[in-house]
């Protein structure tokens, strides 16, 4: 998941070079509408942070389940360390997709004040 994030994070990591390609300098500002491109740029931002968010919250919640599941199978197997290890393990996946969740607020806010 983080390797998708990453991927999916192309546009905010290169706004600046979006802009500085995308936006007309004086020479060009009568052969491109600078507002529809403002707008496109914005709405591809949109989508990107749409889907992102969407996407982890989408894990979150299948990985909360999973822990639910585990523990309540803990309750019954007190003494089961390899069902132990896995909840560890699925408790520290939905530590990293929580924390990815505050990631992704710093990334797009960051966006948002360079597009603005």
């Amino acid at each position: 998941i983080q390797e998708l994030l990453r991927v999916m994070r192309t546009i905010d990591d290169r706004i600046v070079h979006e802009l500085n390609t995308t936006i007309p300098t004086a020479s060009f500002v009568g052969k491109v509408d600078a507002g529809q491109t403002c707008k496109e740029l914005y709405q591809s931002l949109m989508d990107a942070h749409t889907s992102r968010d969407r996407i982890i919250k989408n894990c979150i919640a299948q990985t909360s389940s999973v822990v639910k599941t585990l523990r309540e199978e803990r309750e019954k197997a007190q003494d089961d360390v390899a069902l132990l290890k896995q909840l560890r393990k699925e408790q520290t996946k939905l530590k990293l997709m929580q924390s990815e969740l505050n990631v992704e607020e710093v990334v797009n806010d960051r966006s948002w004040k360079v597009l603005s």
